[in-house]
């Protein structure tokens, strides 16, 4: 196999955001004297472009509500920005990426966040040297729609035969189906493994090393069946 691409999804893959999303809804949802959200309520539309997501939330309001609502969920987070706030990776994140880098994979991002937040990503200790390229929703369609993932495996010469997919929700591993390329799953995000593998995920590791030796045997041409159980069953 030519050197494989792995293309990432940063929130709740690599980047810890849970609680971050969490408190920004229940921030702008008070901002428009609506109840806060449960967590299982927004978990489920993290991955979606902003104003996408938060008309799934709360799909009632009107359209200038709505911008209200996007309006202030941003604002939670430039506050937080401002306050010198910043997500914590995933433990074992950056030694993942490294390893992959080291190994000759090419390795990209597509994300549900807009343009600000991929340069926020980006300006992390040795994250712009990781990536060959960045796609988000503020580029085009967000996920499910495939432009992300063309767009990178456009950018960095790959395939479908060539690319993988590693995310932690089901509108990751929809958008990897809808561009003929598989999807791994991760089972510290937003999703459940029974959510993502229902959605299509090849597989849902549960630590970084696991995460490893799936994408090993991806570059070495055994990516396995067209689903297989979740990794999480079996530890």
């Amino acid at each position: 196999m030519t050197r494989p691409l792995a293309v990432f999804d940063v929130d709740g893959t690599l980047v810890d955001s849970r609680a971050s999303i969490h408190a920004a809804c229940g921030a702008a949802a008070r901002r428009l004297g609506l109840p806060e959200p449960s967590y299982d309520r927004v978990r489920q539309i993290v991955g979606l472009e902003l104003t996408k997501a938060l008309h799934v939330l709360e799909p009632q309001l009107t359209q200038a509500e709505l911008a209200d609502y996007v309006a202030g969920f941003r604002q939670w987070f430039l506050d937080q920005y401002e306050a010198g706030h910043e997500e914590p990776l995933f433990d074992g994140a950056v030694d993942h990426l490294r390893r992959l880098k080291r190994d000759g994979w090419r390795l990209a991002i597509a994300t549900g966040q807009n343009r600000r937040g991929v340069a926020r990503n980006l300006a992390r200790d040795g994250w712009a040297d990781l990536f060959l390229s960045s796609h988000c929703a503020e580029d085009g369609p967000g996920k499910p729609d495939p432009a992300m993932l063309i767009a990178a495996m456009r950018a960095c010469d790959a395939c479908p035969a060539t690319t993988v997919m590693i995310g932690d929700t089901a509108h990751d591993h929809a958008m990897a189906a809808n561009a003929g390329v598989p999807a791994y799953g991760v089972g510290w995000g937003f999703h459940t493994a029974e959510e993502q593998l229902a959605a299509g995920a090849r597989l849902v590791a549960t630590t970084f090393s696991d995460l490893d030796a799936a994408l090993d045997a991806f570059a070495s041409g055994a990516a396995g069946p067209a689903r297989v159980e979740s990794l999480a069953a079996s530890a």
